[in-house]
């Protein structure tokens, strides 16, 4: 295991904490970090850009803040990568197309804002699939970031979120922040061996973000433990006049219930019929994770699922596909344009969904919702594995397949889900558990994933040579 010295293998809030209290000057920190992207960014080809110089310039304008009684707040001085989906006034903005390679932002996003604001040193843009639809993480013509738990085979990191996966498992960053829209926080957290928070719809605005289906486009953090998750999570959340969804919705305070427990809980294991086809290790992963909760004092029953989960999978890639096509159709209909093949045909599904489908999909939808519903009462949250399999290598990569079985559900119905890392395959990778909550119950999932973390280590475990 690496020293407390390593200051590129500290969780995000023992760092902060150290730099609020002065064990640790920003300066440290970045040059550090700025290391460790130097050494590893060629290997991993995580970033589509990185503003090293710039960070070192805002690291000494931290240091010199903090030490003269002006920090900003408690993370002052913290360095985060952001998705390139996320725009940044100035920056690169390609949303994942070569087609785009050039595109420079017109504005800031209100989370990046958010990010700034509270003194934090954006080290760089990270790679996404193009237009962020695709769960493998593979991008044709811009790059396939590479999974850091396996250098001798190029392994897909999972995606859309690819790149921002990649760079939290190999500890380039701390943390840093995704989209999720089928699964893209939880998919590279998944696949990387790191934690995945996905929001409710309205929590974080969208502010800024480049959208793929606005009906369900959400942010999130992507981090290396549930509380580093929450601290985010509790930054970028709240009302933003500029996204009309934030609007109205309830206030989150994770951090004031995080470390209670799950005692009374009551917990919702899959059905045997959706065990099937899920990889043995990420099973007995799974089953152990449940153990581990059950003896933490949560009571553990099984859901009686109204659809099976491959049911909501259809019905997101017909809402998907609808808007996507409606967003970048005039793009992938170019067929000069150099546009990843898998996420053309992708888009390119949406021309054949008549206005009267996606309608009738939106109200198969509402239908959906109220189903689920009555089947979760009863339970606090249901727990999954995240993926089917562990990552694949990108040779095999079938485009026609989608990882995203157990995470798309999630997002039809509104709810948040969360992805936490539950043990390695007998190939050494990554296994996973999604918790997934009712809508805008992100406290409650949150408490779940940070006890479960509280009597395991498998987030703490760091890829080889990194």
């Amino acid at each position: 295991m690496p020293t407390t010295r390593d200051l590129t293998h500290l969780p995000a809030h023992v760092l902060a904490a150290d730099i609020a209290a002065r064990r640790v000057s920003p300066v440290e920190v970045i040059d550090a970090v700025i290391a460790k992207v130097t050494a590893q960014e060629p290997r991993l080809n995580a970033f589509v850009a990185t503003y090293l110089d710039e960070a070192r310039l805002a690291a000494e304008a931290a240091d010199k803040a903090i030490r003269s009684g002006h920090a900003v707040g408690p993370f002052h001085g913290m360095p985060i990568a952001l998705k390139d989906l996320v725009e940044m006034e100035g920056r690169v903005a390609t949303g994942g197309s070569k087609v785009w390679a050039q595109r420079r932002a017109a504005r800031t996003a209100t989370l990046a804002r958010k990010l700034i604001a509270a003194g934090m040193i954006v080290i760089g843009k990270t790679h996404t699939v193009e237009f962020a639809f695709g769960g493998w993480g593979t991008n044709q013509h811009m790059g396939t970031p590479r999974n850091p738990w396996d250098m001798g085979t190029h392994r897909v990191p999972g995606g859309s979120s690819s790149g921002s996966g990649v760079a939290v498992a190999a500890r380039m960053v701390p943390w840093a922040i995704g989209t999720d829209t089928g699964g893209s926080v939880r998919l590279p957290a998944s696949f990387c061996g790191v934690t995945g928070l996905k929001t409710t719809i309205g929590r974080i605005s969208t502010y800024g973000v480049l959208p793929l289906t606005p009906t369900l486009d959400t942010p999130g953090p992507i981090t290396r433990s549930v509380e580093d998750a929450a601290l985010l999570y509790q930054l970028l959340q709240g009302e933003d006049p500029l996204d009309k969804l934030t609007i109205g919705q309830p206030s989150a305070a994770p951090m004031a219930s995080l470390k209670r427990g799950v005692r009374g809980l009551r917990l919702a294991r899959i059905p045997d019929s959706e065990r099937a086809g899920v990889a043995p290790d990420i099973l007995a992963a799974y089953d152990q994770a449940l153990e581990t909760l059950a003896r933490a004092g949560a009571e553990i029953g099984t859901i009686e699922l109204p659809k099976p989960f491959g049911d909501y999978t259809l019905l997101t890639s017909q809402i998907m596909q609808a808007e996507a096509y409606g967003l970048a159709g005039e793009l992938v209909e170019d067929k000069t344009l150099p546009i990843d093949e898998g996420v053309r045909a992708r888009i390119l599904g949406g021309a054949k969904i008549s206005a009267a489908e996606y309608f009738k999909a939106l109200q198969a939808r509402e239908v959906l919702k109220a189903e689920f519903a009555a089947a979760f009462a009863g339970f606090d949250a249901v727990l999954t594995p995240t993926t089917k399999m562990t990552a694949i290598p990108v040779e095999v990569v079938d485009q026609a397949v989608m990882p995203s079985h157990f995470t798309r559900f999630v997002n039809i119905l509104d709810l948040c889900g969360l992805a936490v890392p539950t043990g390695f395959s007998a190939e050494g990778l990554p296994t996973s558990v999604q918790i997934a909550c009712r809508g805008y119950d992100e406290d409650t999932m949150l408490r779940i994933g940070w006890a479960y973390q509280s009597m395991t280590d498998w987030h703490e475990r760091v890829p080889a040579g990194f």
